[in-house]
């Protein structure tokens, strides 16, 4: 039986990195992203039981339209909410040689590749630049 829990919540994103660039995504509905419309890694909550590599999987083909492609999980961080419940987000890594054709579902307001050199500010990035303190950790080899 599928609950909801109010204590934790489990997330995963996705670094896809391609021809020394990574895909950042903005949200359409940013309700459901605590109203922030800046530059996310793309993400979602695990689904009851869904292993968080495949979470990244299912994350790639539904937003961007990509089947087939196995992120592999680099870190888990975790930490307490606003909302007091618990948060751990699984962040996973792609390494592609070069840039996919994306099929941006409606969910998706923008999707926009970034030279790894040229990433937007961290006012540009949704919660405190979340996603570039992500590569920031990927990038000094905590996988």
């Amino acid at each position: 039986m599928e609950t909801e829990c109010r204590v934790h919540t489990l997330v995963a994103d996705v670094a896809m990195f391609a021809e020394d660039q990574v895909l950042l995504v903005r949200y359409a509905d940013m309700a459901k992203y605590d109203d922030q419309s800046g530059w996310f890694l793309p993400d979602d909550e695990l689904k009851y039981l869904e292993h968080p590599e495949r979470a990244g999987a299912r994350i790639l083909e539904e937003q961007l339209g990509l089947s087939r492609l196995k992120p592999r999980l680099d870190h888990i961080e975790s930490f307490k909410g606003d909302s007091g419940a618990w948060h751990m987000s699984f962040h996973n890594k792609l390494m592609l040689d070069r840039m996919p054709r994306l099929k941006r579902s409606s969910a998706l307001a923008d999707a926009k590749w970034f030279e790894l050199t040229q990433l937007p500010r961290r006012s540009e990035v949704a919660h405190h630049g979340w996603a570039l303190h992500v590569l920031e950790t990927m990038a000094k080899g905590h996988s």
